[in-house]
């Protein structure tokens, strides 16, 4: 009896956390989706940064610098998809929704918060008129 009231009160406790008016404040939601398609295309990041590498600063660049950045931002993305899933019914600390407000919140951990962003949008698939092709 003792065990089933203390599991009792330890779900009333977590419910209360994750489910208070306070903390629904941000987007839970929205912090799960960044975290999967963090996890799903964060492999993405080798290309880009080999490609953003290349249009600033050289083909030798890209092959090597850009190459190595890729890599440690998509190991990092990775990272931070995982953390996203995993804690996305909770705020975290210094990640506001607003980049210039501090606190807790559902805000990205990292920047830019999509993989795909208007930058970097080859043939017009996920954002109309921005196209880094024509």
């Amino acid at each position: 009896m003792k065990t089933v009231r203390k599991l009792v009160i330890v779900l009333v406790v977590i419910g209360g956390v994750f489910f208070s008016d306070s903390l629904m404040a941000g987007d839970p939601i929205r912090k799960l989706g960044r975290g999967f398609c963090n996890v799903g295309f964060g492999v993405l990041e080798i290309p880009l940064c080999v490609y953003d590498t290349n249009q600033e600063e050289g083909g030798l660049a890209a092959l090597t610098y850009g190459l190595f950045k890729g890599i440690a931002l998509f190991v990092a993305r990775e990272g931070v998809g995982l953390t996203e899933i995993v804690t996305f019914p909770m705020p975290l600390p210094n990640c506001p929704d607003d980049v210039l407000e501090e606190g807790w919140g559902y805000g990205p951990m990292m920047r830019p918060e999509w993989i795909i962003d208007p930058s970097h949008n080859a043939f017009n698939i996920f954002y109309q008129d921005t196209a880094m092709v024509n």
